[in-house]
């Protein structure tokens, strides 16, 4: 594997916030609005009406317009100072999602999910999976678990990266890299091995040296001289392993790379849809997904 040689600042200029004005979707508010401040980007706020939520003002038209407007300023003061952009827009969610990416070159994506209850409508099988899978630009995630408010005054003192060393999961590393130089952030450098099946080798210590050393290659020499990351190698269920580490050291931030599942030794079901969606909704602290 070859390594990084160059760690270049990663910027943050442009920020999408959506929400479907649920208290969960509010929740990822604070987190867009601190990382605006810190990076000193322009915010959008994206609301996407239902087909049949717009059809509703043709027959109602002054009582939604007053809707719109009161749903408009609760946008306005979610982010004080800030002063962001509202896009109110009707139709497909995905299809808004993509052209406004698209249209306001965003480079983050922020969201919040549901409780249990319904996490699996909101993430499996509906816009969320579609903005995993596709979009264009990070997707910064606040799960129910994750603290109402950001953790020390919104900064990132913490930051777990996970990968499965395939080249999609790997693209997440700058990232993690680059957040931690820009919040001086301890960084802990995580490698699931899947449980071994029957007849398969069980993982030797000379397998977890040789992950331990991938883990560094991810690592610009550079970085090097401001940090001093934690080279963690576990075996396990990944998704399980992920939280557990996480949890164990007070993570303000997860970060993984995210692919399609498909055949890597020891790590066929690392980073799928199926962990980051496990991970986004027990994590106690937000997701970072970064499409490879």
């Amino acid at each position: 594997m070859a390594i990084v040689e160059r760690q270049a600042r990663i910027q943050f200029d442009n920020i999408l916030f959506a929400t479907d004005f649920s208290k969960s979707a509010g929740a990822a508010a604070p987190y867009a609005a601190e990382l605006a401040k810190h990076y000193k980007a322009k915010i959008y706020a994206l609301h996407v009406r239902s087909r049949i939520a717009a059809s509703a003002e043709t027959v109602k038209s002054l009582r939604e317009a007053t809707i719109l407007i009161a749903k408009a300023r609760e946008l306005i003061n979610a982010f004080p100072g800030l002063q962001p952009q509202v896009l109110i827009n009707d139709g497909d969610l995905w299809s808004n999602f993509q052209t406004t990416i698209e249209r306001h070159k965003i480079d983050l994506v922020v969201m919040g999910t549901r409780g249990r209850s319904g996490i699996s409508k909101l993430l499996l099988g509906s816009v969320a999976e579609e903005v995993f899978r596709h979009a264009s630009c990070p997707v910064l995630t606040v799960g129910p678990h994750s603290p109402a408010e950001p953790r020390n005054s919104g900064e990132f003192n913490r930051i777990l990266f996970a990968t499965d060393f395939s080249p999609e999961a790997d693209a997440a590393a700058p990232y993690s890299v680059s957040l931690a130089q820009e919040y001086q952030a301890r960084l802990t450098m995580l490698h699931v091995i899947s449980e071994p099946k029957v007849g398969d080798l069980v993982s030797s210590p000379e397998l977890i040296s040789s992950c331990s050393n991938l883990l560094r290659n991810l690592v610009p020499p550079a970085a090097l001289l401001w940090c001093n990351p934690e080279y963690v190698v576990e075996t396990g269920t990944p998704a399980d392993k992920i939280l557990e580490v996480a949890a164990t050291r007070k993570a303000d931030l997860i970060v993984l790379g995210i692919r399609h599942p498909r055949g890597i030794p020891g790590a066929a079901e690392h980073l799928p849809i199926a962990t980051a969606h496990k991970i986004v909704s027990h994590a106690e602290c937000p997701v970072l997904t970064i499409r490879g």
